[in-house]
């Protein structure tokens, strides 16, 4: 594992942000709760880990890796670094993942990023509880999704923390709302190659 390369500037003083997921597609959601993570925690940087293979999801339900890795790029530009080094760690599983990104970089300290939107099913990824004691968990809330965070496993099992702090740790964030999701863009493009073109 050491032969793999890190997407980007790796160190001892350096604090990553990590934002895991099919990015099926990449919207300025993602890019919402990366840019609000990364002004509020002073994140020298943000890795967009693009997965190969979602678990719970089915492999028809994703687009290919490189398309998917592309659209990200293009929506991140400098403000996020796209990567898919999960498919070089050969690992599917997110705890998988971030033992083996602790074991090639360890004097690097990430945190782990997502919206609220996904809390109500963090509980069904596998280890989740061990993925909170591995690196701090940053939830940045989503329109929809605010109550999730009173509900979840995650903040029931740990609590909410007041400040960034070593794992297990689940800091909870605020910013201006944004509501685009993978799911509504998806939903979009196939209704509008159904729907038939209005003409005048």
């Amino acid at each position: 594992m050491s032969w793999i390369k890190p997407p980007g500037p790796v160190g001892p003083n350096l604090t990553i942000g990590l934002l895991g997921g099919s990015f099926n597609p990449a919207h300025s959601g993602h890019l919402y709760v990366s840019e609000v993570a990364r002004k509020a925690l002073r994140l020298n940087a943000v890795w967009w880990l693009v997965t190969p293979g979602n678990p719970l999801k089915r492999a028809g339900d994703l687009a290919e890796l490189l398309y998917r890795v592309g659209v990200a790029r293009n929506i991140a530009g400098r403000r996020a670094i796209v990567s898919d080094i999960e498919t070089a760690f050969r690992t599917r599983y997110t705890v998988n993942s971030l033992r083996a990104l602790r074991h090639r970089f360890p004097g690097t300290r990430f945190v782990w990023l997502m919206g609220s939107d996904n809390l109500a099913g963090f509980g069904r990824w596998k280890n989740w509880a061990a993925i909170a004691k591995l690196v701090p968990i940053v939830v940045v809330r989503r329109p929809g999704s605010a109550l999730d965070t009173l509900k979840s496993p995650l903040v029931r099992r740990f609590g909410q923390a007041r400040r960034l702090r070593p794992a297990p740790c689940v800091l909870l964030l605020d910013g201006p709302r944004n509501d685009q999701s993978s799911t509504t863009l998806r939903r979009d493009s196939v209704r509008s190659v159904l729907e038939p073109r209005l003409t005048p």
